[in-house]
């Protein structure tokens, strides 16, 4: 019987391609819309906790813009459109 002294473990590391570039859909700030429109069109087409859709809104209020999402262009146009038809001013970069 032969005796393994030395016994080597190896970890696989899974690298994930990714084929589409990550993009970001981000919400800028104007006069028109109110906090809780910006924060209501957040929580229903971005899916964002309240918490969250009230960070992203005084986010945009202070800085004129933020990120709200990321993801590929599939998974962020379609928000784009609900935002923009929403009246407010998003953009997938």
């Amino acid at each position: 019987m032969m005796m393994m002294t030395d016994i080597e473990l190896e970890e696989e590391v899974v690298v994930e391609s990714k084929t589409q570039k990550s993009k970001s859909l981000v919400i800028y700030n104007d006069d028109v819309n109110t906090f809780d429109h910006v924060i209501d069109s957040l929580v229903k087409v971005c899916k964002h906790e309240l918490i969250q859709a009230e960070q992203c809104t005084w986010i945009i209020h202070y800085n004129g813009k933020c990120a709200v999402k990321e993801g590929d262009m599939s998974k962020l146009n379609p928000m784009k459109q609900a935002l923009n038809e929403r009246g407010l001013d998003a953009k997938i970069h």
